[in-house]
């Protein structure tokens, strides 16, 4: 499967394992994670020319990254976290690695479908999954 047969379309959180224990390896605040916990975000990917668009819109907080693959930008993460992200598309995965400025590596990999996407992250021994199901 290719990622064209998903742009545009739209997924919304259903599940989510080990977010908060993610959260906290990362150094987020007891705030922050309830809110990051308690949203259900609706992510949906596009594509310009070389560029992607990933949304991740939220009443917590929206999340927009524009990358070309394989070319490393700054990133800002919805903790408020700054760093440095590539990320390369691999057949329908999306492969995220944030390098933050206290040296900590987080690897994100969001696989897409014609009916979710799965997102794993992973940071020092711990692994979240979120599962985004589509919308009707």
């Amino acid at each position: 499967m290719v990622l064209n047969t998903v742009f545009g379309k739209k997924y919304k959180l259903n599940t989510s394992e080990k977010f908060d224990d993610y959260m906290k390896a990362l150094g987020v605040g007891l705030v922050t994670r309830k809110m990051g916990n308690a949203v259900s975000p609706v992510v949906d990917l596009q594509k310009e020319g070389d560029e992607y668009i990933l949304s991740s819109i939220s009443t917590f907080k929206n999340v927009i990254l524009r990358f070309t693959p394989g070319v490393e930008f700054d990133q800002e993460t919805p903790d408020g976290r700054k760093v440095k992200a590539t990320i390369t598309v691999n057949g329908n995965t999306l492969h995220e690695v944030q390098k933050g400025a206290d040296g900590k590596e987080t690897i994100i990999d969001r696989t897409f479908t014609d009916d979710e996407v799965k997102m794993v992250m992973n940071v020092d021994d711990i692994t979240a999954t979120r599962i985004y199901k589509l919308q009707a």
